[in-house]
């Protein structure tokens, strides 16, 4: 009788066990249709969220918004959708600046978005640091957008950077666009700093051959800022001997240290210009 009750016993156990994880996995998508339509209502909870902050923005802050939304791109729009209606900054913050300070212009791909925080943070009283409203990309690119990304604003220094995205541009295409990029440039009155691109590790995925292109490029950049007689600030030489302690393993990014210290190269390079 004892052995009956017990096995009864356990049998409700057990019985009360799954009802439990089947109610815990009641929320959890059973399918791929149904993880799409969460996964779209998540994102259509943002976007609204989302409309409704920049709504209520001051005319000058929505307007950025705006730029952001077309030139961000479906890979960085939807971060900093949601990074915005969660209150957190990025690196396309809106910038209020200070006139009594210079105003300073990032243009870069990803890595230059990496240390962007890093620059302000660093120049925090020291100048208005803004970046431009794009995962930059390719010189290709530049040459469309450099307007859109100068806006209607004096730049007191622009600190630039194309070169990762052109690893397969062909040398004399690589340096010509440079060329009218530089050009382009030093018509504003800025003073222009050219950042070298930063190592490509032999073990990317891409192959090795892809680390020889960037040392090709960053050769090439340095002979067309040479001619136009453009600051070069040498990220590449700079985080070389502690790529191992500060870049991704097999990637071209780095954790937030590798930023901390390319933002402080940066920040550093501008502050002597600024006070030339």
């Amino acid at each position: 009788m004892t052995f009956r009750i017990l096995i009864i016993t356990s049998l409700a156990a057990l019985i009360s066990q799954l009802s439990l994880v089947g109610a815990e996995n009641q929320t959890e998508p059973t399918n791929a249709t149904e993880a799409a339509a969460k996964k779209a209502a998540a994102e259509a909870k943002i976007d609204a969220e989302y409309a409704d902050i920049v709504a209520k923005l001051p005319d000058d802050q929505r307007a950025w918004e705006e730029v952001l939304q077309t030139e961000l791109g479906g890979f960085y729009l939807p971060i900093h959708k949601k990074q915005k209606v969660n209150g957190q900054s990025n690196a396309w913050d809106f910038i209020r600046d200070d006139p009594a300070l210079p105003r300073v212009l990032l243009i870069g791909d990803s890595v230059s978005r990496g240390y962007t925080q890093a620059v302000r943070k660093e120049m925090a009283g020291e100048a208005n640091v803004h970046r431009a409203p794009a995962n930059c990309g390719p010189s290709a690119t530049g040459l469309k957008k450099l307007d859109i990304w100068l806006g209607n604003g004096k730049w007191d220094v622009i600190h630039f950077n194309f070169g990762i995205h052109d690893r397969k541009t062909p040398l004399p295409d690589y340096e010509k666009r440079l060329d009218e990029i530089v050009t382009r440039l030093k018509a504003t009155g800025a003073t222009v700093i050219w950042a070298s691109t930063t190592p490509i590790p032999t073990d990317w995925k891409e192959g090795p051959e892809m680390a020889r292109a960037i040392v090709d490029r960053n050769e090439a950049a340095a002979r067309v800022m040479k001619q136009h007689d453009v600051v070069i600030n040498d990220l590449f030489a700079a985080i070389s001997p502690h790529i191992v302690d500060l870049q991704n393993p097999a990637d071209v990014h780095f954790g937030s240290k590798g930023y901390s210290f390319l933002g402080g190269k940066v920040a550093e390079a501008i502050r002597k210009v600024i006070k030339e």
